[in-house]
């Protein structure tokens, strides 16, 4: 069985950080992000669950969602584990560097900086069209049609939230059981990301897949909150105690019970209103509004939102040496 000490968790949470900061999600055509495995067995399986496609009742639709998500966090966890041990059971130096591995691909501070700098750049210098483009491969919303504030809104929007999903839930996730549970945790993610809708196809299938992930997100989710209001009012331009007000008063209005946080307090923080109006497939809908609209939105905001996001890791990695210091 594996079982680590605070002080190994930690060293090895510090360094996937460190690693997730230099290779960031690699391109190498040999080596396939576990991710892609994740979502392509999520695919298969529930291409095999709905029975190509046919009408099946929400008491069954949500049974067998729930046998989606007990199955690939379950195996993610399993095959994790297995390798893991392994490593360890060949040499215990290798067990640590697959851990951090593992876990350094269950973080993503760099690749969603290189999504997000891939709207600003076209931003910057007056190409909106590829700006559009670029944003409409990290949101579901349409965007076609959106200018400049709104692109930036939705930018913004999407950094802010994955601070929990991309950062700080793993690396909690990696304290509390090593790689294995960080992969635990983001298939969690995966699935949400998948099937967690409430549309008419997946209000009940993904039923369970967004619940599991809401209950895996709520204390990362606060963690989030607290680092971005540290972080702000550290920053210059930035207001920490409007970030703290912001949550307190705007998070409670997000659909979700975690999103809402990272997002009411990056709002609040760079003096800007989230939310408003998105259109999914022609169909508008209304999202809560969140923060204070104290200046129109600019595309600097996703600079300084990627900025919120490399200090929220900074404040991490710190604790988490000065915690693996005291400890020798």
């Amino acid at each position: 069985m594996l079982v680590y000490s605070w002080e190994e968790a930690a060293w090895m949470a510090l360094a996937a950080i460190v690693t997730d900061w230099i290779v960031g999600d690699p391109a190498w055509r040999w080596l396939t992000h576990p991710v892609v495995w994740i979502g392509r067995w999520i695919g298969w399986l529930e291409r095999r669950l709905r029975e190509d496609g046919r009408p099946l009742p929400p008491a069954s639709l949500r049974r067998r969602g729930l046998v989606l998500t007990a199955l690939t966090v379950g195996l993610a966890f399993a095959v994790i584990y297995a390798i893991v041990w392994a490593a360890f059971w060949i040499h215990p130096w290798l067990g640590y560097a697959v851990n951090v591995w593992f876990i350094s691909t269950t973080i993503a501070v760099k690749g969603l900086k290189q999504a997000a700098m891939a709207v600003y750049v076209p931003l910057r210098e007056g190409r909106l069209a590829e700006a559009r483009t670029f944003t409409g491969y990290i949101v579901g919303r349409d965007t076609t049609k959106l200018e400049e504030p709104e692109l930036t809104r939705a930018t913004v929007e999407t950094v802010a939230e994955n601070i929990v999903d991309a950062f700080t839930a793993p690396i909690c996730f990696a304290l509390l059981g090593g790689a294995p549970l960080a992969m635990l945790y983001r298939a969690t993610n995966t699935l949400d990301s998948m099937v967690g809708y409430k549309n008419d196809k997946y209000a009940d299938f993904g039923w369970a897949s967004a619940r599991w992930d809401d209950v895996l997100n709520y204390i990362p989710a606060r963690l989030a909150g607290l680092l971005l209001v540290v972080w702000a009012c550290c920053a210059p331009g930035m207001s920490g105690k409007r970030a703290a007000m912001a949550v307190l008063r705007f998070a409670k209005l997000h659909p979700s019970p975690n999103s809402g946080i990272p997002e009411s307090a990056a709002a609040g923080a760079l003096g800007i209103e989230l939310g408003g109006v998105n259109v999914y497939h022609g169909r508008a809908s209304e999202r809560a509004r969140m923060g204070w609209p104290l200046r129109q939105r600019g595309r600097d905001d996703i600079v300084r939102t990627v900025g919120m996001l490399y200090g929220v890791s900074y404040l991490m990695a710190g604790g988490l040496l000065i915690c693996a210091l005291l400890s020798l």
